[in-house]
């Protein structure tokens, strides 16, 4: 008999079930795959690992912009899949070592639960049976593959790959079709444009990078137009053959000859077959609806990560999961979703948190937008050859607050953090001038476009 069991050892499950053991309490958790889930095995790190070395790359190509001058140059696919191999597994170690001295128990298996009893919940793995006076149900989610004809038939044949199978490429394609211009699409295209495949994006929407600022990620399309990347906006996938991609756009057909597909339109909680119809837990569109205690509505029942489908990102998953935790203990907490930071791991990067432009339009949100160019940072400037980067700050004109930042540019991804508390903590633009930024900084923009 356990206090909690924890479905699912990805970052919302493997992150509450330490806290909650270290916070007293007797935690089982079941991983049918790998600890570390989607976001350590076929996400996350492993996607950073490769677009580092292509970070390395593209430095090395244009190194003569900053007056380093060498030759040979070159690209090994195959070393850079090895490398990130290494680093998964070292961190999937450090996963286990951090339960195991928590006194976590794991055990690894598909789970079902298969019903409530007087002593709790029963979840079944293979023949044997465990019982949790709580459930924290944290399974993740999975690649979307939608009903297109042929997607699944190249699936099966591997000339389309999904984000677990094109990380585990060894070759490079010379002609690579993503289908989805969101943040693993373009991500993906970032790394295989640097490291000279020939990518063509193909977005259903009239934009990319789904809901980020507008302005942002129009840089981003030009940025990666002038490298070569061709993208199809507003554009509908019809079919995949075996060597193609068939697509209508403006209503006239178009056949795309690659060598390969990646398949990127988004995630899908992982909600069938893990038994949440045995006890009632509700679920909207294959998530299992959460309020902001991450509680479902089966008492002693939670679910936290890309499960509830609320914000299919680690760190939220992370912090959904210590919520839940501390609503079973007694201590008050909530989630705030506004205020959960964004990245693309792009060349530049680009990061966000809170309001756009778009959603204080739909809110009738009266607010100031000011925008700065990145070269008014003289760090920015001395390593951005030629850089395109914005800050835009959105600031309420009734409180002067605080609502949304948005970056593209170098950094972006390590600086969002600051900009996120400020809009978690509604901070007025006078208590942000109180802040000293370090100089000289890449970070230094957010404060001029704000007092500028």
């Amino acid at each position: 008999m356990y206090d909690l069991i924890v479905l699912g050892g990805g970052p919302a499950g493997y992150n509450a079930a330490d806290y909650a053991a270290k916070n007293g309490m007797s935690v089982l958790l079941i991983e049918e795959r790998a600890l570390g889930g989607v976001c350590l095995n076929e996400g996350c790190i492993p996607t950073k690992t490769l677009l580092y070395s292509a970070k390395i790359y593209d430095y090395a190509k244009h190194s003569s912009d900053y007056g380093v001058s060498f030759t040979g140059a070159a690209i090994d696919h195959a070393k850079v899949i090895e490398r990130k191999g290494r680093v998964v597994k070292k961190l999937v170690g450090g996963v286990g070592a951090k339960l195991k001295h928590a006194g976590v128990k794991v055990v690894n298996g598909h789970a079902e639960i298969a019903g409530r009893g007087a002593d709790g919940f029963t979840v079944k793995v293979g023949g044997d049976e465990y019982t949790g006076a709580k459930l924290l149900v944290c399974t993740g989610s999975s690649a979307a593959v939608p009903p297109i004809p042929g997607l699944r038939e190249g699936l099966a044949a591997g000339f389309v790959k999904t984000n677990r199978e094109i990380l585990d490429m060894t070759t490079l394609p010379r002609h690579i079709v993503v289908i989805g211009g969101g943040v693993i699409g373009l991500e993906m295209a970032s790394y295989f444009n640097s490291v000279g495949v020939e990518v063509t994006v193909v977005e259903m929407l009239d934009h990319i990078g789904g809901p980020t600022e507008p302005a942002v990620t129009e840089i981003l399309q030009k940025n990666y137009e002038k490298r070569g990347v061709k993208f199809m906006l507003g554009a509908k996938v019809t079919g995949v053959g075996s060597s193609s991609v068939s697509c209508e756009l403006d209503g006239k057909p178009l056949e795309i000859t690659c060598d390969c597909v990646l398949c990127a339109v988004g995630r899908r909680a992982n909600t069938a077959g893990i038994g949440l119809e045995n006890i009632g837990v509700l679920t909207e569109r294959g998530a299992i609806v959460t309020d902001d205690q991450l509680k479902t509505n089966v008492a002693g029942v939670w679910a936290a990560g890309d499960v509830n489908g609320k914000s299919m990102l680690a760190h939220t998953a992370y912090r959904e999961g210590e919520v839940a935790v501390n609503d079973m203990l007694g201590k008050k907490d909530a989630m705030r979703y506004i205020s959960v930071p964004s990245v693309i791991y792009t060349n530049p990067e680009v990061a966000s948190v809170g309001e756009t432009t778009v959603t204080i339009k739909q809110k009738g949100i009266d607010a100031d937008v000011r925008v700065l160019t990145m070269n008014y940072s003289g760090r920015y400037l001395a390593e951005n050859e030629g850089g395109d980067g914005i800050a835009e700050i959105i600031i309420d004109k009734a409180h002067n607050r605080v609502l949304g930042v948005h970056l593209i540019g170098s950094y972006a991804s390590e600086m969002i953090y600051g900009a996120a508390m400020m809009v978690e903590k509604e901070m007025r633009v006078a208590d942000v001038r109180k802040f000293v930024f370090p100089h000289p900084t890449v970070c230094e923009v957010i404060r001029e476009a704000m007092f500028d």
